[in-house]
């Protein structure tokens, strides 16, 4: 497999950490201010939102308290996956996949426009993602569903054979659906970008400054370890870590995915190894392996299993899965994919926060006694996409604007179905530890998510 040479940075910094561009540290709050809006999180859902906030109410004041970094969460330690679709379950119509597939594209378009609008540079590759297929009957049937799609008017190729292989060249695969409009973003190229537009607008974002407590009311007392924050309106941008804050106890499954990226190398080393013209992968398998090639040429690479993902309770996980062992098992899939980069060694090691959902269907909504508590989070592993769709979400809640989402599923979408601690904790790994598989339950929505892809 992969060798893993001594780390030249923090073994949990990100690939997406390592190559960022340098920006300067935020004073954390440190005195007690008023505020119109207050935002949690300062990732892809926080900052989203605060954009739209603050472009359509230039004179209202909003302040965005991060717990550690900008883009320190899921949205700095992801896949790169800009993918397609709400995931969780499946539709069956043209006239809603159309809508679905728009409202997401939407989305990855706005990723591009709000850079170019703004003149900050995004990595940002749009040259197709795969999903590709290791069984054979799971392959006919992607194929009879590209084709429907096709038909329905989306841009969804079947690819197999020497078409196959001019993209990618893994072991064990029959076959992969290709959506050409998809890619891999450097989320932390977005984050730094739209932080470097809020400063400017006269927004306050708060770097090292964890939510201790909430008082929630009709106006919010938001307290960090120096300072608070009163407000009339809360958002809630913590995807995995809500239920730290409290919040959705019963709705999210914070899974830990393992990820592992490789030192740069030559485009063309990468298509004698077997990585050709796409930007990014998911495969067929419950417990889902993806891999996506920056644009310098460091192979990202995630998941495969259930010794790649884990479930942590009161600083317990399963043993024996360390976190050796587990970025171990994530190299040996990436090497069962690509056995001619077996040597090719490893530069980065990082976990990330997934918020999951059982439905796999993520949630956006207002909450709370006085309707004053704005969320979006459990998005199952289609976050770069989805969490940044938030931002325009939760500014129409926030405008009483609810129509342009009413018809949508993740709408107001009930989070229910997961135990309380420590039966949680206990019926996650007895699940997997039996089935090899994530819980889940299936609900009768209509988006069009085939599978998930945590």
């Amino acid at each position: 497999m992969p060798t893993t040479r001594p780390l030249d940075i923090d073994d949990n910094a990100s690939v997406w950490t390592a190559t960022a561009r340098p920006v300067a540290p935020l004073a954390p709050l440190d005195r007690a201010v008023r505020a119109d809006v207050v935002i949690v999180g300062a990732g892809f859902t926080g900052l989203s939102t605060a954009y739209h906030l603050s472009s359509r109410y230039p004179d209202r004041k909003v302040v965005v308290l991060e717990a550690k970094r900008v883009g320190n969460g899921a949205s700095g330690r992801n896949g790169g996956m800009a993918l397609h679709w709400i995931n969780g379950v499946e539709v069956r119509d043209a006239e809603r996949a159309r809508r679905l597939y728009a409202v997401t594209t939407e989305a990855i378009d706005w990723i591009a426009g709000v850079a170019r609008e703004h003149g900050f540079p995004l990595r940002f590759r749009r040259n197709g993602c795969m999903e590709v297929l290791t069984d054979a009957r799971r392959a006919e049937e992607a194929h009879a569903h590209a084709e429907r799609l096709a038909a329905w008017g989306i841009p969804v190729q079947f690819l197999q054979g020497a078409a196959l292989e001019e993209r990618l060249r893994a072991r064990g695969v029959v076959g992969a659906t290709l959506d050409p409009t998809t890619g891999q973003l450097h989320g932390l190229d977005l984050l730094h970008g739209l932080r470097a537009v809020l400063l400017a607008r006269g927004v306050d974002v708060y770097e090292e400054s964890p939510v201790v407590r909430i008082d929630e009311g009709r106006e919010h007392v938001l307290t960090t370890p120096r300072g608070s924050v009163r407000a009339p309106a809360m958002v809630l941008g913590t995807n995995g870590y809500t239920p730290s804050l409290g919040y959705f106890r019963g709705g999210i499954i914070p899974l830990h995915s393992h990820c592992v990226a490789t030192e740069p190398l030559p485009l063309a080393r990468w298509r004698e190894l077997g990585w050709g013209d796409v930007a990014a992968f998911s495969d067929d398998l419950d417990r889902v392996a993806y891999a996506s090639l920056t644009d310098d040429g460091r192979l990202l690479f995630g998941g495969g299993g259930n010794g790649a993902y884990s479930y942590y309770y009161g600083g317990r996980t399963a043993a024996p899965r360390t976190p050796e062992r587990q970025f171990a098992f994530v190299q040996r899939v990436l090497a069962r994919y690509f056995p001619d980069a077996r040597d090719v060694r490893i530069a980065q090691r990082w976990t990330g926060t997934l918020g999951v959902t059982m439905s796999r269907v993520c949630s956006m909504g207002v909450t709370g006694a006085h309707k004053n508590v704005f969320y979006a989070l459990g998005y199952s592993g289609h976050g770069v996409v989805l969490a940044n769709l938030a931002g325009r979400v939760l500014c129409d809640l926030y405008a009483d604007h609810h129509e342009p989402w009413r018809d949508m599923p993740f709408y107001q979408a009930p989070l229910r179905g997961i135990p309380p601690e420590p039966l949680r904790w206990l019926g996650y790994h007895a699940f997997t530890a039996v089935t090899g598989r994530s819980p889940r339950r299936t609900d009768a929505h209509d988006s069009l998510a085939r599978r998930p892809t945590e």
